[in-house]
């Protein structure tokens, strides 16, 4: 998760001369360029044991602290560190911008989204144009259910308008992986009356289907895309899905094998077209299929797994342990 915020944390990162200028000590502004120095090479809790060594009642040292805090992903403690410090810096400066913000990001990363917005919003009266900071901020508004403020916020960051279609479908797109099924639902709804041929909208309520295994309105969402972008190798990919989980074999063939002569680097049609052909009792080419899966994604689990019970299936008893000792290796900790 801290990778996201790597970006926008440095907008409000001050250079080295600018954090230790309202400093009088020389041994103070050597502390915290050092300091600085080593958060920014990877190095934080080199960092952490500077400033903790120093006079914390300096307020740009108590603040730096808690920004290596957090680049040392202990959030709990740089909530502390700068709760404590914010008020003590001088309003507009470089250093007060970056205890907010990173207050902002902190409370964001501890799943404390409405504590987050009203900092993230504040940094963003002077970085604006800042598309991490738009992205950040559009993703607390879907956490705290305001759709609308987090579609005007996400159409920042992808410089769309924020009444467009596009923006709706966007704004669907991070509810999805937010798991938001219903707003996502809302928003591509609204998204297809303001524009009926709007790219993803009709894929996207097609995912929601497959997922709640509304096989039919899959196909025929799935199908409506590819009549709007004919080549989208993600729909063929899902049309596939939908028609394997149907039983309706055939179609799900050919439907995969769209999805790879558009996209053949994509390791999802390998896998399903291994399931198709063992169906079919082509055993020779479902292995074929679900090795060419695993050249694609090695930690693809499902693939080992799959081909791990064709091989046992097949009599090579010894192969078919290893693929299951990788898929056992690969099965996430808390599924064990």
């Amino acid at each position: 998760m801290i990778a996201i915020f790597a970006g926008a944390l440095l907008l409000a990162t001050a250079s080295l001369e600018q954090t230790s200028a309202t400093t009088s000590s020389s041994d103070v502004k050597t502390l915290l360029i050092e300091a600085r120095r080593s958060i920014e090479d990877g190095r934080p809790q080199d960092a952490i044991a500077r400033l903790r060594s120093a006079d914390t009642s300096v307020a740009e040292v108590a603040q730096l602290l808690g920004v290596a805090y957090f680049h040392a992903d202990d959030h709990q403690k740089a909530i502390e560190q700068l709760l404590a410090v914010r008020d003590r810096l001088p309003d507009g400066s470089t250093a007060k911008r970056e205890a907010v913000q990173v207050l902002g990001l902190c409370y964001y990363l501890t799943g404390k989204f409405a504590d987050a917005i009203p900092l993230l919003e504040e940094t963003r009266t002077w970085a604006d144009h800042n598309v991490e900071l738009s992205h950040i901020l559009g993703l607390a508004y879907i956490q705290t259910r305001q759709p609308d403020r987090a579609r005007a916020s996400l159409a920042r960051t992808f410089r769309v308008a924020p009444d467009s279609a596009a923006a709706h479908v966007i704004a669907a797109q991070m509810m999805l992986r937010l798991e938001m099924e219903q707003q996502a639902q809302a928003e591509l709804e609204r998204a297809l009356v303001k524009d009926a041929r709007v790219p993803r909208a009709n894929y996207l309520l097609g995912q929601i289907a497959l997922f709640r295994g509304r096989l039919d309105d899959a196909i025929a969402l799935s199908e409506r895309e590819l009549a709007i972008s004919p080549s989208d190798a993600m729909a063929f990919y899902q049309l596939g899905d939908a028609y394997l989980r149907a039983s309706r074999i055939d179609e799900a063939a050919i439907a995969l094998q769209r999805s790879l002569w558009i996209n053949p680097y994509y390791s999802g049609p390998y896998l399903l077209l291994g399931k198709v052909y063992l169906k079919k009792n082509q055993p020779a080419t479902a292995e074929g299929m679900l090795r060419r899966a695993i050249e694609h994604d090695p930690n693809n689990r499902a693939a080992h797994y799959t081909l791990a019970q064709l091989l046992q299936q097949t009599g090579r008893v010894d192969e078919a342990k290893r693929e299951f000792a990788i898929a056992e290796r690969l099965q996430p900790p808390g599924a064990r």
